[in-house]
């Protein structure tokens, strides 16, 4: 990404700003983008599988609001914003193998309300964050779930 970026001019920007493009490692893995809005506010979007019960595509979008007060810092270094939101999951099902589960035969709905902490490098457009998401899923049956991830991104 960086020497695609170089290569083709495209400015970079500095986390808190701009689109970020990265990877999502846990439940679920695959691709993260972030997209600032404003200050303190984010759309995050995740096209992911999913590896927990049957193996599924996991897609998700989360409305993300952070807190840069929470855990200060002086700057120098990078910023630690706390960050927490409302979002939704679409869960496909994944019946091919006859394995069991709840999402065997039907796709899953579910409301998402993640809660995170990201580490804004100063001098890198680049991220890291961690995050918890209770998910409730509404859709085929009332249930409750939860995922968990690390991951890094690249903002441009």
């Amino acid at each position: 990404l960086l020497l695609l970026s170089g290569v083709s001019g495209v400015a970079m920007a500095g986390p808190g700003e701009g689109t970020g493009l990265g990877i999502i490692l846990g439940e679920p893995t695959g691709l993260s983008i972030k997209k600032w809005t404003g200050t303190g506010q984010a759309i995050d979007f995740g096209i992911a599988w999913s590896f927990s019960e049957n193996n599924s595509f996991h897609f998700h979008a989360d409305y993300l609001i952070h807190s840069f007060d929470i855990l200060e810092t002086d700057g120098s270094e990078g910023r630690i914003p706390v960050y927490f939101g409302l979002g939704g999951r679409l869960k496909l099902s994944e019946d091919e193998d006859g394995g069991k589960g709840r999402n065997n035969e039907d796709s899953l709905v579910g409301i998402r309300i993640p809660f995170g902490i990201s580490y804004l490098f100063r001098d890198a457009p680049v991220d890291i964050f961690m995050e918890i998401v209770p998910v409730l899923d509404i859709a085929p049956d009332t249930e409750f779930d939860l995922n968990g991830a690390i991951g890094a991104r690249f903002y441009f």
